[in-house]
């Protein structure tokens, strides 16, 4: 196997495939092969850049069946591109190994044309891989700017109109907020007057049912008076009655005018006293009329104080 064998490709190898070159294809035990190149590094004139401290370096490439190949500068894994490089800092293209010319490719060589002499040439001097990476970073550049392009594309035609329409819901949002505050803040002051109108009002009902008690207390006493004065009128009524059975002369008239008159003050006070208890049922339904009034404002009350939601 000639130096070629650290290339990407298997041209050069003496073998169909890089499973090949493991022992019995890996049936004996032996699951990989591995080739290493050391390359004396003395020379710091024309040493790779950034390997000035090592006398010596070191390339390996690793095959493993069934699994991918590694690549190693002085014991560490790296990229094959990063061994491609190192090669080509020192005039090594392992992919087209024009310095190295074997015996059977001379007469090849002697019939190239000049445009691949030159090749050959800017390749043995090193210059074609920088322009390898210049035609690569041009591609990488034209596929960004195609890449550019299409997002700003979409940035123009989906993202650009969706920014807008999520600017103007935004926005509404923020209205929508606003209102809402405003609304909870009407809500709170009218809770808070409904509250102070019902405390006016349950205060009020409350003078007038004490007014009612009052008056119902006053009315009974004036039945109990009046009852007192019938109470009286009988007795007197009685004794002029005795009176007459005892008496049959002209006291009788006397007795029986004043019986009339009494009659008639009596007539008079169950009539009043008839009045007053009208009176006291009229007044005992008022006072039930302002206990359920008194009710409803406590119950307006207390529902205005609770915030619907």
């Amino acid at each position: 196997m000639n130096v070629s064998a650290m290339s990407a490709t298997e041209s050069w190898v003496r073998a169909s495939g890089f499973q090949d070159l493991v022992y019995k294809n890996g049936q004996a035990g032996v699951t990989k092969a591995s080739v290493t190149i050391i390359f004396d590094n003395t020379d710091k004139e024309h040493c790779p850049i950034g390997y000035e401290q090592h006398k010596e370096i070191t390339i390996t490439r690793q095959v493993v069946i069934g699994g991918k190949n590694k690549y190693m500068i002085n014991g560490t894994n790296c990229l094959n591109k990063r061994v491609q490089d190192l090669f080509c800092s020192v005039q090594l293209n392992v992919n087209n190994p024009h310095f190295l010319i074997m015996q059977g490719r001379i007469t090849k060589v002697l019939n190239m044309k000049p445009p691949e002499i030159l090749s050959m040439i800017e390749e043995a001097a090193g210059t074609s891989m920088y322009e390898v990476k210049r035609m690569s970073t041009r591609s990488t550049i034209e596929r960004k700017d195609i890449k550019m392009k299409e997002l700003s594309s979409v940035v123009k035609e989906e993202i650009a109109p969706k920014l807008e329409k999520m600017k103007t819901e935004r926005q509404q949002v923020m209205e929508y907020n606003k209102i809402q505050r405003e609304l909870d803040l009407l809500t709170r002051l009218y809770v808070a007057w409904r509250y102070v109108s019902a405390e006016e009002t349950a205060e009020k009902a409350k003078i007038q049912v004490q007014q009612v008690h009052d008056k119902i207390a006053e009315t009974r006493q004036k039945i109990v008076d009046g009852a007192t004065e019938v109470e009286e009128l009988n007795k007197l009524v009685q004794e002029l009655q005795s009176k007459v059975d005892s008496e049959k002369g002209g006291v009788l008239e006397t007795l029986e005018k004043q019986l009339k008159e009494k009659d008639k003050l009596e007539a008079k006070a169950l009539a009043n006293q008839k009045n007053l208890k009208d009176t006291v049922a009229s007044e005992e339904k008022n006072k039930k009329q302002l206990a359920k009034s008194l009710k409803e404002v406590q119950y307006l009350s207390y529902s205005s104080c609770v915030p619907t939601r």
